[in-house]
């Protein structure tokens, strides 16, 4: 007995030694809006969970979720309480669903995740349920749920009979959310009916490092697009089922002993799934590979669309199977697809309908891994390090009260972090700053809750000479890296000369720097002064008010700079009111969304979007190398009243598009934002692009196949004579006529490409 209870003490010893930072770490975070003494960070076992896998634990994990009465039930959306909701390892029985609130995040122990494993009577739909029906309708607008994340569990839902329906995570959600490194485990008998992930509606988004067992379906999805890597399915009847789709990118696929890998035959009489993109993937003792409903009659002309690079298959049979047999053949032994697509291309002219190889990307080698892959990295969770390893912002002096000049205090805080070698803990806040903060090589950042740097001040108001908000490295081309993570840049009042980020850094490309979960929020929430009250929408009335002059870029990489991958990055300027009850339109004017002009580029962007930016949402200018998928834009609501001529005045030197004289003769709305301009570029390789413009003058009634999708003329454009390998796999446009344009001509027209939403083209080669 003695010896078992040594035994206990020195287990509980080690664990204590081994905890992971995040729950050893003092929690300092500061919700300035909420109520005095709001809890930020709530860990599990503070409201009597267990985790002994013994006791029923629903209970008291929702009541750390509802803690300070954050955004539940009724609650259309907010930023004012954020929370952390910390799961230290263990067992968590439930026997119901765990709700996790808006703008709450749900953190396991990385070292050691811990497991939410659901009792035989369990009761609810998910064992995590992000987005209850209440009603016969979900809690909160799909579109509209962002800034969320669940990450480091084991989802068990093995005590739940196999015929019984069970869902281990129900995930209807958009962009700024994130799931990763998530265990899915699900029984394996022959009757069982379980799903590990279900999302029925939204517009993601980003998922990364899930793994499924068993089950009869391991994901069902339907959303506009996501993006999706290091996904692997062990022993499921189904490893992924799409409900629906406009444009979907899977990176890193690894499926194994299912009946099928990708099912995409949803829908009666009508394709469901838009389009999908899969490179960089495995699949293995899988009878069918992919199946599709696509034919060459298939209504409409380009649902359906297909585009598979660099496909490795051991012991799979059929590659891609279709209702008039075996499209594609696999192998009993082993074999790779180069590559192969359905749908319409362009190479680089078309359309042609194609169902058959392809020409694989070339791809160059600072872009790769030593497997030949596209190089990736997951977000840096510093699992090995302890609490003592970081250095808390508001510990340094800064408030995070969205009043006080957190300038100096903040940059203090970073400097010292980076001299000792230690984290920088952005802990929850609204950091006020009136002047450039300075992140120099070697810096590492970790926001708690999304914590925001926010802009304010005349510094930041000259669009004539504007100034970064964040600025990487002192200079372009200064040598180094960092790590970035889970924070916002925005912007307070009228900041009409503010770039968020400037990035200088050169990275190595072996190494390179990285951003992950870190966005731009222009707007639309409390302590912007942004909102409804200052910019409320005005239909109809071109006039621009200056206090609604936000911002004159989101972010800016440089000449000089190299290196950088980037994973689940929203530069978003707001189109609503995220803390107002009716989610109320504003107008809001953001000059440029990302622009890109390194030259020796070397850079990956995972799950990246831009939008609502006056000019354009990507530009590359004399660049190259550059890895996108997917990348998802939208036009500003209001454009054209005012359209993209006003209020921001072409500057050559940083070669913005001159509306005045590429629209002439040109019909329809042409002088609004881009989606993607790419100028004198080479070696550019999208793998899904969702390019809409959903409104004229905030009238949705242009973005349809029957209204001609007239909401602007254009929205893709290549330029230049120094353009090469501009290629784009699973092209999709909403509200343009032309889907993209050469030198000012246009290359493929909407009616010509026609999905069951968007125009889809699946393969553009530019040559």
């Amino acid at each position: 007995m003695r010896f078992g209870t040594l035994l206990l003490a020195v287990a509980s010893l080690t664990s204590a030694v081994n905890a992971y930072w995040m729950g050893d770490i003092a929690h300092r975070g500061y919700a300035p809006f909420a109520y005095s003494g709001y809890p930020v960070f709530r860990n599990v076992r503070d409201y009597g969970a267990k985790g002994d896998g013994v006791t029923d634990d629903t209970i008291a994990i929702n009541a750390a979720i509802t803690a300070g009465n954050p955004c539940n039930q009724g609650c259309a959306s907010t930023t004012t309480t954020p929370a952390v909701v910390y799961f230290p390892a263990g067992t968590y029985l439930i026997s119901g669903s765990i709700k996790p609130a808006y703008f709450t995040q749900l953190i396991g122990d990385a070292g050691s995740p811990p497991t939410l494993k659901a009792t035989a009577n369990f009761a609810g739909f998910g064992l995590i349920d992000s987005n209850p029906y209440y009603t016969q309708n979900l809690n909160w607008k799909a579109v509209n749920v962002f800034f969320r994340q669940i990450r480091n569990f084991v989802i068990d839902t093995t005590n739940i009979p196999a015929g019984n329906a069970a869902t281990g995570i129900h995930w209807p959600t958009s962009q700024a959310t994130s799931l990763q490194n998530i265990v899915f485990n699900m029984p394996t008998a022959s009757n069982v009916v379980h799903v590990g992930l279900f999302m029925e509606e939204g517009s993601g988004g980003f998922v990364t490092d899930l793994t499924f067992n068993g089950g009869a379906t391991g994901a069902s999805m339907g959303n506009q697009q996501f993006t999706m890597r290091n996904l692997k399915f062990n022993n499921c009847k189904t490893a992924i089922y799409h409900l629906w789709n406009w444009g979907w990118t899977y990176s890193g696929l690894s499926i194994n002993n299912c009946g099928i890998g990708i099912d995409m035959t949803a829908g009666s009489g009508k394709v469901e799934t838009g389009s999908i993109t899969v490179f960089d993937s495995s699949f293995t003792n899988t009878p069918v590979a992919i199946s599709t409903s696509w034919t060459t009659t298939t209504t409409p002309d380009t649902a359906g669309t297909l585009v598979l690079e660099n496909i490795a298959l051991t012991n799979v049979p059929v590659a891609v199977k279709g209702p008039q047999g075996t499209y594609l053949s696999g192998s009993t032994g082993s074999t790779t697809i180069t590559a192969w697509g359905n749908g319409h291309k362009y190479t680089p002219s078309g359309p042609v309908e194609f169902a058959g190889a392809i020409t694989p990307n070339p791809r160059p080698v600072s872009l790769l891994a030593s497997s030949g892959r596209y190089y990736t990295r997951s977000k840096p969770q510093y699992e090995t390090l302890s609490a003592s390893q970081f250095i808390s912002a508001r510990d340094s002096g800064a408030k995070g009260d969205a009043a006080t000049d957190d300038t100096t205090a903040l940059q203090r805080a970073i400097n010292t972090a980076v001299a000792q070698g230690k984290v920088l803990y952005l802990d929850y806040g609204l950091y006020r700053v009136t002047s450039t903060i300075r992140i120099p090589p070697g810096a590492k950042i970790v926001g708690e809750s999304y914590a925001t740097i926010m802009s304010a001040g005349g510094f930041f108001n000259d669009m004539n000479n504007p100034k970064p908000v964040l600025q990487v490295g002192s200079y372009s081309g200064q040598a180094g890296t960092v790590e970035l993570t889970d924070f916002i840049v925005s912007t307070q009042n009228a900041q009409a000369g503010a770039v968020l980020i400037e990035w200088n850094l050169a990275s190595p490309a072996s190494s390179p720097s990285g951003m992950w979960d870190v966005h731009t929020r222009i707007g639309g929430f409390v302590g912007s002064q942004q909102q409804v009250g200052e910019c409320l929408k005005t239909p109809g009335n071109p006039t621009v008010r200056r206090e609604c002059i936000v911002a004159f870029m989101a972010m800016h990489i440089t000449k000089g700079a190299s290196g950088l991958y980037m994973e689940n990055v929203w530069l978003w300027t707001a189109d609503h009111d995220i803390d107002d009850a009716a989610l109320t339109q504003i107008t809001l004017y953001s000059g440029r969304g990302l622009y890109m002009e390194s030259t020796s580029g070397t850079f990956w962007l995972y799950g990246t979007g831009s939008e609502h930016h006056v000019l354009y949402q990507y530009q590359l200018s004399s660049t190259q190398n550059i890895f996108m998928g997917m990348i998802q834009t939208e036009t500003p609501y209001y454009q054209p009243t005012p359209n993209a001529l006003v209020p921001f005045p072409t500057v050559s030197s940083l070669n913005d598009p001159n509306f005045a004289s590429s629209c002439s003769g040109v019909s329809g709305n042409c002088a609004a934002a881009w989606g993607l301009r790419v100028l004198n570029s080479k070696n550019i390789l999208v793998y899904g692009a969702g390019l809409y413009s959903f409104f004229s003058d905030y009238s949705t009634t242009c973005s349809t196949f029957a209204a001609g999708q007239t909401c602007q003329s254009r929205i893709a454009s290549i330029e230049g004579s120094g353009c090469s390998n501009v290629n784009i796999y699973g092209l999709n446009t909403i509200g343009a006529q032309s889907m993209l344009t050469r030198n000012g001509q246009s290359v493929a027209w909407y009616a010509d490409n026609v999905n069951n939403f968007p125009s889809s083209i699946g393969v553009f080669k530019s040559g």
